[in-house]
């Protein structure tokens, strides 16, 4: 195994997206992770590094504003405008792009966790051709109004902060009582993952230790609202195979009904292929748990599944 760190120009023709691949002796099929928020690709190693060894290339970038993906330290968990996710859906076409000119001949399945997955229900909207598959990991649903309410908040505070300031309350707005179901919580960042390990690095990484802008929260309102939208989801294939994977106390998935929720949607709508499954005692990086061996089989099965 190889793992290999490398740029490629940004859409936005002002940055360049820091990448990492993880390339096996012989590649079977290909998968593209797309990180959450307040994260980074090199987050996924040990999850990548298990695929690999099992004949998947696994690749994957720092969004724009995160990682190394960023002219400096003050870009972080910021957007350059407030429609800067179609940058990162796009940025994530261009590496697929790129990837599947090396390799053509193999499936290519995509997967996001988190605000990854976010961006990736748009992206299987906008560029569904030749995908084989699609991993949703600690996805969910959020009701509108608190949608619309966010949204109204930080632009009303830009006017005043503008758009880079990092608010305490548009943060609290977020993440309410996330760590409400556990009962002495370490950290504010504990329902995270149940490994208390991975959240102290968590906490101690300075690349997944600051609060998002208010571009950055506008952003992220604004996607998920297009992504839940009837129009967009009538653009997913209805053959295209989706896996939803989840932890049952987490609180994005709303500790599995957002994630059901989802699973009747896509149901509904006649997807042809959707398969759901909650991890009981998960929380929202089901990757970093202290039982990830189950859902690394799980995605692994999946894949071998789809390959044949």
């Amino acid at each position: 195994m190889i793992k290999n760190e490398f740029y490629f120009q940004s859409s936005d023709h002002l940055h360049l997206i820091h990448a990492i691949e993880w390339i096996p002796s012989e590649v079977k099929a290909v998968l593209q992770i797309a990180h959450g928020m307040i994260d980074h690709i090199d987050r996924y190693d040990r999850l990548a590094t298990y695929l690999c060894q099992r004949g998947i290339y696994v690749v994957g970038n720092d969004h724009l504003g995160h990682g190394l993906s960023v002219l400096d330290e003050s870009e972080w968990g910021s957007f350059p405008n407030t429609k800067g996710y179609e940058y990162v859906v796009e940025d994530l076409h261009k590496l697929r792009t790129s990837i599947k000119k090396k390799y053509p001949d193999v499936p290519y399945f995509m997967m996001g966790h988190s605000m990854g997955s976010f961006l990736m229900r748009l992206y299987i909207a906008r560029h569904k051709e030749g995908l084989a598959g699609c991993v949703l990991m600690g996805t969910g649903l959020t009701p509108s109004a608190l949608l619309s309410t966010g949204k109204r908040l930080c632009q009303s505070m830009a006017l005043v902060k503008g758009w880079q300031y990092r608010s305490a309350q548009v943060e609290a707005l977020s993440f309410k009582n996330y760590n409400s179901h556990i009962a002495y919580p370490a950290t504010k960042h504990d329902w995270l993952s149940n490994n208390e390990e991975e959240v102290m690095k968590y906490e101690n990484d300075p690349m997944t230790s600051y609060t998002f802008t208010l571009n950055g929260y506008y952003n992220l309102f604004s996607l998920i609202q297009l992504i839940q939208k009837k129009k967009t989801i009538k653009q997913i294939p209805k053959t295209l195979p989706i896996l939803l994977i989840s932890g049952a106390n987490d609180p994005v998935g709303q500790y599995g009904k957002g994630v059901t929720g989802l699973y009747m949607i896509y149901r509904q709508a006649g997807f042809k292929d959707v398969k759901m499954k909650l991890y009981r005692h998960g929380r929202h990086e089901i990757f970093n748990d202290l039982e990830h061996e189950e859902s690394d089989e799980d995605i692994y099965i999946w894949l071998c599944k789809h390959i044949s």
